[in-house]
């Protein structure tokens, strides 16, 4: 069933939902949804803006602290700083800071809006941006302690002139599966034992005709060893408790951020596994989790050894390291961490 932008706004005033829920709910994308009040004068209001990250991320770096968030089907990931140095590049960019830290992959960027929502605590201003699909890839919220003056002049920077209230987005692609073939699994092994640093994985896997998830599976012992996916919370609070510094990615197919740094308090409500610091939450949907691996990838510093979770449909919805605190860091206890994670088999004993 096809709605009109007219139906939108109208679904949109009466809803309590969320805009990714409430667009679901309607069976369109959240980008047609924020689309429709685009020259619109009520309580939410958007505006057309450049979406090209060469255009958008110096800029941001006007409003000051702001909350940057990123997420996929399962967890949404929230870090509030300043964006600091914009690095471009054809088909991976990325913002470098202490606290804002992402990769950004232009291609995929498609739709940016500058949204206004009025609720019981004022106006509520973000960015927003969006894929060809109209799936978000990442969403700037201004804060009380944002530069909020330069939000106008800002938007105005980066307004399109285009008052149209719809978009045509292309159909959603679906995950790919697993992927790996079998008869490959000696070079798999050759090859990952040849790695000095974990971006070379990506490579070897496009060589060999495989995706993340199909090496994993393929590769076996002693590089990846398969986890209970049940044993995630268990995991996040050993991280609270010890202190841990992790490095942790979550992102999309056009972004991903990165979080470095401790939990420091973990709250499961429901299905959701939260971590509500200060300055950086995480989301987690713990029952979407359907496969886990901790993997050992060797590098010049010694073995990157990670947690990463994947969805019932083979999505990689994290991936997680242990961040050194120093040059003669070992990571004993990140690795003591990840040795107590349960395997599959022993989970099922």
């Amino acid at each position: 069933m096809s709605h009109s932008p007219q139906d939108l706004r109208a679904a949109k005033a009466d809803a309590t939902l969320r805009d990714r829920d409430l667009a679901a709910s309607l069976g369109v994308s959240e980008a047609a949804l924020v689309a429709a009040h685009v020259g619109q004068t009520g309580a939410f209001r958007a505006t057309r803006i450049k979406h090209h990250p060469d255009d958008v991320m110096p800029a941001v770096s006007d409003l000051g602290e702001v909350m940057s968030l990123t997420r996929n089907n399962s967890v949404v990931h929230e870090r509030v700083g300043t964006f600091g140095e914009y690095r471009s590049g054809p088909h991976a960019a990325m913002v470098l800071g202490s606290e804002i830290d992402t990769r950004i992959f232009p291609k995929h960027w498609a739709y940016g809006f500058a949204v206004e929502a009025d609720g019981d605590h004022g106006t509520r201003r973000s960015l927003q941006f969006f894929d060809t699909t109209g799936e978000a890839l990442q969403k700037i919220y201004l804060r009380d302690t944002s530069n909020a003056e330069a939000w106008v002049p800002l938007v105005d920077r980066l307004r399109l002139d285009d008052p149209s209230d719809a978009i045509t987005p292309d159909p959603a692609i679906p995950t790919e599966v697993a992927r790996a073939p079998a008869d490959k699994r000696d070079q798999l092994v050759t090859e990952w034992q040849k790695m000095t640093d974990t971006h070379q994985f990506n490579r070897i896997c496009a060589r060999l005709g495989m995706n993340r998830l199909g090496a994993y599976r393929l590769a076996g012992a002693p590089f990846v060893r398969r986890v209970d996916p049940a044993c995630v919370e268990g995991w996040m609070e050993a991280i609270r408790d010890t202190g841990q510094k992790v490095v942790l990615f979550v992102g999309n197919r056009g972004h991903i951020q990165i979080h470095w740094g401790t939990f420091e308090t973990v709250k499961p409500m429901g299905p959701w596994l939260n971590v509500l610091d200060p300055r950086f939450n995480l989301h987690l949907r713990g029952d979407h989790i359907a496969e886990a691996y901790v993997v050992d990838k060797p590098t010049k510093r010694g073995p990157a050894i990670s947690l990463e979770c994947f969805d019932a449909e083979g999505g990689l919805i994290f991936q997680c390291y242990g961040q050194r605190e120093g040059e003669d860091d070992t990571l004993d206890r990140w690795h003591g961490i990840l040795d107590a994670l349960p395997r599959v088999q022993e989970a099922a004993e």
